[in-house]
C-alpha cells in the first residue's frame, strides 16, 4: 500500500485541494464502473461534497456508506451540481470523484 498526495480539487477556488490517498501497489486498473458504489466505499463513513462546474461548493453531508446512492441522486437532482468528492470522514482521505453520466 503506498500512501500519496493527490490533489483532486484543482479548481481556483477557496475549495482547491489536495489530499492523501492510499494505493495498492499491485492495483493496474481503475474503478470506472457506471451507476455502481465500490464495495470498500459502502464500508465506511463517508464526506461528500457537491462542486459546481466552477468548482465551487453547492452542499455537504456526511452518509453511512450504505446510504450512498440516494445522496448521489439527492445531490444531482441540483442542476447546477456537476460533481461530487467522496471523502473517508474520519480521516479525510479522498475517495472518489462521481459524475454525472
Amino acid at each position: 500500500m503506498l500512501l500519496l498526495n493527490y490533489e483532486h480539487q484543482a479548481a481556483d477556488t477557496p475549495y482547491r485541494s489536495a489530499h492523501a490517498i492510499f494505493v495498492n501497489e499491485n492495483s493496474r486498473e481503475r474503478f470506472d464502473e457506471v451507476n455502481t458504489v465500490p464495495q470498500v466505499m459502502r464500508a465506511r463513513l463517508l464526506s461528500v461534497r457537491s462542486f459546481d462546474e466552477d468548482g465551487m461548493m453547492l452542499d455537504a453531508e456526511v452518509v453511512d456508506g450504505a446510504q450512498l446512492e440516494p445522496l448521489i441522486q439527492r445531490f444531482f437532482e441540483e442542476p447546477r451540481a456537476a460533481y461530487l468528492h467522496v471523502h473517508n470522514a474520519k480521516r479525510g482521505c479522498f475517495s472518489a470523484r462521481v459524475e454525472r453520466v
